[in-house]
């Protein structure tokens, strides 16, 4: 005997596509009256294609159905999935309806079910937007334990990962990652929906990225990028899926590969009109930037923030590129004032420090660079420590102390090595070789350079690689500077009043009179026909006679 359509209809194949069946279930709609399930099943199909208001519509009718029926508990699971498709449309208040609506029926029919745990995530949510992250965790909790008494995978995996977010959040990171990996195990087995599964999968790899978890973040990413390639016809989760993917490819240097998955990102983000186009049109910006396509850069920025994601810091970090100092560091301080975590926290800091000691704001940068070495000791990531080393670094070295900025960054080469993000290798191995120079190591700061520039080179990152070799341009400078008739000691003492010494300072420094240096400064104040140390001082910056 034939399988019934509507039978055949709710059955997953091994390789769905969900357009094909949106369309086969939507004859099948036309044709005959569906029953509350067969609409279920409707409303999550028309999901998977793209087709939001499809989804509504289906389940809408699946709960005014099971209602006229007094089939309380399927017109409250109908319910559940109106305000979850609202809740990923970011219409908090019609989602907060339907869930209320959902809880009121059953309580009122007094139901002991699976669907008691499925109503209790959107008041999880509803707690962690309130930032009462310690009763969405015990919220969580009691759905996850509904999810298990009923044997619910769906319920159960939905529960643990948002449980795990909320133990994240109470700087419980260790428990949550946990969650997570448990939650992951289940959905890579296959045990639940694909729904539930392209949900948990985007919440984990968004978790994995906040916390700067590398590891975790490339693993499951490449997970959900198989997920979604085997589902022909899925319009969710695909956006954010070419989103993480050029995150990852960006931080491991494939950057040709990254612009590509940000364009497709953008694309099929602007297509479906998502909220995730803000993030992919920033991951876009981001890659422009560094690459110097200066104008693309800006209207991708541009686009990020029309969209939802606040275009900072990059844009911050661009209008320095572009020379216009005193606006990124206006934009920096402000976005610095404002409250972030993890990554995003880690991501201003960074920038921060950059942009205040291309203002000459030693002191400024020093904060940022202690805030993100707290932030670093807080978080459990070698992501966040290897960036607190290389600021900690630079602004020793923009304080003028070579010597002690060694070992940061040494360590911070070591720790972007260890995780294969070889841009930021590079970008340090630039900073060493200014230290190389400032020690008198022409030989350490021309190796680093030469290994910096290949790197640069490769990825097409041309501001980055203009930068070294201005670098190296000066250093081949300095060997024949202009020194105006100076003497040897007198360029010695030159050097020193450029570093704000007093005449007291450099006798003792140089083991000579201080009447000694009197006579020296009054010499150079002749032979380069300044008035001040102060203009000295610039004679000595301009004529590459100090570092």
């Amino acid at each position: 005997m034939a399988a019934d359509p509507s039978e055949r209809a709710r059955k997953s194949p091994e390789r769905p596509d969900w357009k094909a069946e949106y369309a086969q279930l939507s004859a099948l709609d036309r044709r005959t009256a569906l029953e509350p399930a067969d609409l279920e099943r409707l409303g999550a199909v028309a999901y998977l294609a793209g087709h939001e208001s499809g989804s509504i519509d289906a389940n809408t009718r699946a709960h005014n159905l099971a209602l006229e029926r007094g089939d309380t508990r399927q017109a409250a699971r109908s319910a559940f999935w109106i305000a979850f498709t609202f809740i990923g449309a970011r219409e908090s208040t019609r989602a907060a309806g339907w869930a209320a609506r959902a809880r009121r029926l059953l309580e009122e029919s007094r139901h002991d079910c699976v669907e008691c745990g499925y109503v209790l995530l959107p008041q999880a949510l509803e707690q962690v937007a309130a930032n009462d992250l310690t009763g969405a965790e015990a919220t969580f909790t009691a759905a996850e334990r509904l999810g298990e008494r009923f044997a619910d995978a769906d319920l159960t995996s939905l529960a643990r990962q948002g449980r795990g977010r909320a133990l994240i959040a109470l700087g419980r990171q260790h428990e949550g990652v946990a969650l997570f990996d448990e939650v992951m195990v289940a959905v890579t087995a296959g045990e639940v929906t694909p729904i539930v599964s392209g949900v948990v999968y985007c919440s984990v790899i968004s978790a994995c990225f906040e916390l700067l978890d590398m590891r975790r973040a490339q693993e499951w990413t490449e997970a959900l990028n198989d997920w979604c390639e085997a589902q022909p016809g899925l319009v969710p989760y695909r956006g954010e899926c070419l989103t993480h993917r050029a995150e990852i490819l960006h931080l491991r240097g494939r950057w040709v590969e990254a612009l590509d998955e940000a364009r497709r990102a953008c694309d099929a983000l602007a297509s479906a009109k998502h909220v995730g186009h803000g993030m992919a049109a920033y991951a876009l910006a981001e890659l422009y930037r560094l690459r110097g396509e200066i104008e693309l850069a800006d209207a991708a920025y541009r686009l990020a923030g029309e969209h939802g994601r606040t275009p900072h810091p990059g844009l911050a970090l661009l209008r320095l590129a572009q020379g216009q100092t005193e606006a990124a560091r206006a934009a920096i301080e402000r976005v610095m004032a404002e409250p972030a975590r993890g990554r995003q926290r880690a991501n201003v800091l960074m920038a921060g420090v950059e942009i205040l000691l291309a203002a000459g704001d030693t002191s400024a940068a020093r904060r940022a660079a202690d805030e993100l070495k707290t932030l670093a000791g807080s978080l459990d990531s070698a992501w966040v420590r290897a960036m607190a080393d290389t600021a900690d670094g630079a602004v020793l070295l923009g304080d003028a102390r070579a010597r002690q900025a060694l070992a940061p960054l040494t360590g911070a080469l070591t720790c972007w090595r260890d995780l294969h993000a070889p841009y930021e290798e590079a970008r340090v191995r630039t900073l060493l070789g200014r230290a190389c120079r400032s020690l008198g190591d022409a030989d350490g700061a021309r190796t680093e350079w030469d290994a910096a520039a290949r790197v640069f080179g490769e990825f097409g990152a041309a501001p980055a690689l203009a930068e070294v070799e201005a670098l190296r341009r000066e250093d081949t400078a300095s060997k024949h500077p202009e020194t105006g008739g100076l003497t040897s000691r007198e360029v010695e003492v030159l050097r020193l009043i450029a570093r704000g010494k007093t005449n007291r300072e450099i006798a003792g420094e140089l083991a000579i009179s201080e009447k000694t240096v009197a006579r020296h400064v009054s010499n150079i104040f002749i032979k380069l026909d300044v008035p001040t140390r102060a203009a000295a001082t610039a004679y000595a910056f301009t004529h590459r006679l100090a570092p």
